[in-house]
């Protein structure tokens, strides 16, 4: 029913994903370990503990050798997951290659996952290590005016959150936004998060499987009246967020409120970019070189992250 749809190098990719239902799934799910990626030579990775409000919190820091020893850019990065799934360690290869060829120093945060642990636990411990690693800058070889923030589909969902929450402390400064295909949108009734159904796409992250999440994830809230950061979509004010860059597939169901979040951000006066992937389905960036489209998206993030942390403007 979708191969008209998808393009064909990703076909393959996707027939062999394992079906999952979150419902009945998820600790299968959690107990799924991607086949490790190679790392760059010459990339430095370790793993620290550092105190959050409630307990100790873990980051994985990667930083690449150069021969300079000036200090550099940083992008905290918060990987995705749909809010239930996932850990700080699972994307070694995309945060190896932004971090070695901006190059910057990644940051890769751990937070506590729904529905064990619903909001905003997974949103405070984002903010805690983006604040310690604000203060904590130059002991790790940051640059504090250079910190930018990022991360895919649940991740992008925090990152815009974490955006917001940001601009509304004012504790902390960020200088860029990348929230990649983000999970934005409680409600999940706009066109594409209705198109893209188990029935389908059973194999890729489709609506019944969104809904799941979303009610893990905001467990016995009012439905009426949840906080923008829970769900940044509801958000009626984006001005004062930082410049920002994010695309999304046109088979993805959270293709719609991410164009509708990128025109909000225009008409607020915030400088944004953004690339409308068509025949690809969510997640497809994660094949990394392994299909030409993927490629390109992964190349995408290295050129922006570059301008952003040249200048405050993309």
């Amino acid at each position: 029913m979708y191969k008209n749809k998808i393009l064909a190098e990703l076909i393959p990719y996707l027939e062999n994903m394992q079906k999952c239902n979150l419902d009945t799934d998820l600790e299968i799910m959690r107990q799924f370990n991607p086949i490790p990626e190679e790392i760059p030579q010459g990339m430095l990775i370790e793993n620290i503990d550092y105190q959050r409000r409630d307990g100790k919190g873990k980051l994985r820091i990667y930083k690449p050798k150069v021969e300079s020893q000036e200090s550099l850019p940083a992008l905290y990065w918060i990987h995705g997951g749909g809010y239930v799934l996932g850990d700080y360690t699972g994307d070694d290869r995309i945060c190896s290659k932004l971090a070695s060829e901006v190059p910057c120093i990644v940051v890769s945060v751990d937070y506590r996952l729904a529905p064990e642990y619903p909001y905003p636990a997974g949103l405070n411990d984002c903010y805690d290590g983006l604040l310690w690693l604000y203060h904590n800058s130059e002991e790790l070889g940051i640059i504090k005016e250079k910190i930018g923030i990022g991360g895919p589909s649940a991740g992008g969902g925090l990152t815009a959150a974490l955006a917001l929450l940001v601009r509304d402390k004012k504790e902390i400064e960020i200088v860029f936004q990348m929230p990649l295909y983000p999970m934005i949108d409680d409600k999940s009734d706009l066109p594409s998060a209705l198109e893209i159904t188990k029935e389908v796409m059973p194999n890729a992250w489709n609506k019944e499987n969104n809904q799941i999440a979303w009610n893990m994830y905001l467990g016995d809230m009012d439905r009426e009246n949840i906080p923008y950061y829970a769900a940044p979509y509801r958000a009626l004010d984006l001005s004062g967020l930082p410049p920002t860059y994010t695309c999304v597939g046109q088979m993805d169901p959270f293709r719609d409120e991410t164009i509708n979040y990128v025109q909000r951000l225009a008409q607020c006066g915030v400088s944004v970019e953004f690339n409308l992937y068509p025949g690809c389905y969510h997640g497809f960036d994660g094949l990394g070189d392994q299909t030409a489209i993927s490629r390109k998206a992964n190349e995408y993030y290295v050129d922006v992250l570059k301008v952003a942390f040249e200048k405050k403007e993309l």
